[in-house]
């Protein structure tokens, strides 16, 4: 049960974090977007705005789900809660970024599902969330080293389950690999936000 609540409040984080950034096409069609952009604002706010109200709405579903912890074994300190939430915070935050740079060049909610459907559910089935990582193969093991999502849901089984956990990676680099996924994936969205594209005169 210890297992199954970490991966199920990955997966929850997850979903909500990528899909969260399904507002920004229909913002972009709707022309709501377009008058965003013209305000005199710098684009680097307009990106950390919406990606923080798609973390917020990501970190307020996983703090929900935590109030399931106590019946499945899973208590908490003051200082481990908060700590969770941060480890949430991280994740949702650096989910988002990667859904706001999928996002900002479609037009098509159809199409932005086709996209992260491929590689949503592999993202999260080799984050350990389905499965340890001692009894997945030598391959998967190399995929998992390098999915973000790994280090996530190892510091999340770290704090709320150290008596059974047996982590993989010690936690201080589980949140050195948090916060660095992150800050990649925020550059990455101002960077999409801020490229211009040119369409040829009719």
């Amino acid at each position: 049960m210890d297992f199954f609540f970490i991966g199920a409040l990955t997966m929850i984080v997850l979903f909500t974090s990528i899909f969260a950034m399904m507002s920004l096409i229909e913002d972009r069609n709707e022309g709501f977007l377009l008058s965003v952009l013209v305000a005199p604002v710098s684009r680097s706010v307009i990106v950390l705005g919406k990606i923080l109200g798609g973390t917020t709405l990501a970190l307020i579903q996983g703090a929900l789900f935590l109030v399931a912890a106590p019946f499945v074994g899973v208590h908490f300190t003051i200082a481990s809660f908060f700590t969770v939430l941060f480890v949430i915070f991280l994740i949702s935050f650096a989910l988002t970024a990667l859904g706001f740079i999928i996002a900002w060049p479609m037009d098509s909610t159809q199409g932005f599902h086709a996209i992260i459907n491929l590689f949503l559910i592999p993202l999260w089935l080799v984050s350990g969330s389905m499965f340890a990582f001692d009894n997945a193969s030598k391959w998967i093991q190399w995929a998992m080293r390098v999915n973000p999502l790994t280090y996530g849901t190892e510091a999340l089984r770290q704090l709320m389950c150290p008596a059974t956990a047996s982590p993989e990676f010690p936690l201080s680099l589980d949140l050195i690999v948090l916060t660095v996924f992150a800050l990649v994936m925020f550059a990455g969205g101002f960077v999409v936000a801020n490229r211009r594209t040119y369409k040829p005169a009719a």
